[in-house]
């Protein structure tokens, strides 16, 4: 036998004594590898059909992208919402029990416990459209149409003041002319110039700063029993 046969046999056997000595979980990540470097593809499955992706791909911008054709008026809305919507958010959006409220908080951003709706504080319309798309009426997703979602958005336009006539007809080809009134308060996200003041190459870790003066515990205004024990509950 030449020598260089004899090399190519010691290779091989310590190759096979090299993989029978490895842990199998080891062995079988190592010829994963080698498989994943011979093909690129696994084999599994196919390309999604246009049709596919377009059932999915269903989600509305505020610049009008992803739009359906279609069109509804306020007193179209008006009476979809009455039957499909009201027993959750109330007949004029007002919330029914701890639904949400959708109309109405105008001027209320600024209090205590602001009245965040559709009119007073969404910045899109596109958001209103998008989500009783997908998720409306509740129990019961996806079961409207494009023509009658168009319908309930201008119908929830109406009740926000945002739209006066109730013959108003809400479509694709309008939608982006509906200016939200809190649309200028939203900005984007401005962190790296009005925060870069406070980032540090090399940010504190440890010991940054005093440790924290205890002014009263909570044992001592009775907030905390002393017993180790909860009372017992009949």
């Amino acid at each position: 036998m030449s020598k260089s046969v004899k090399a190519a046999a010691f290779a091989l056997l310590a190759g096979v004594a090299l993989a029978a000595a490895m842990p199998q979980g080891h062995a079988q990540q190592i010829a994963t590898q080698a498989t994943a470097k011979t093909s690129s593809k696994l084999g599994l499955g196919r390309p999604a059909l246009p049709e596919e992706i377009k059932a999915w791909d269903t989600d509305v911008r505020p610049d009008g992208k992803g739009l359906p054709p279609g069109k509804g008026t306020v007193k179209q809305g008006d009476a979809l919402f009455q039957e499909r919507c009201a027993s959750c958010h109330g007949e004029f959006g007002e919330g029914a029990g701890r639904w949400p409220v959708l109309a109405g908080g105008a001027g209320t951003l600024k209090a205590d416990r602001p009245d965040k709706t559709i009119g007073s504080f969404w910045p899109d319309l596109s958001t209103a459209f998008d989500y009783i798309k997908r998720a409306m009426p509740y129990g019961n997703a996806r079961s409207l149409t494009d023509d009658e979602v168009y319908a309930i958005v201008a119908y929830l336009l109406s009740m926000n003041d945002i739209v006066k006539d109730e013959n108003f007809e809400l479509s694709d080809k309008n939608f982006t002319s509906i200016k939200m009134p809190n649309a200028t308060a939203f900005f984007d996200d401005d962190r790296e110039t009005s925060e870069k003041q406070f980032w540090k190459k090399d940010p504190c870790m440890k010991d940054c700063r005093a440790a924290p003066k205890i002014t009263g515990r909570a044992v001592s205004v009775d907030v905390t029993p002393d017993s180790k024990s909860g009372p017992k509950v009949d």
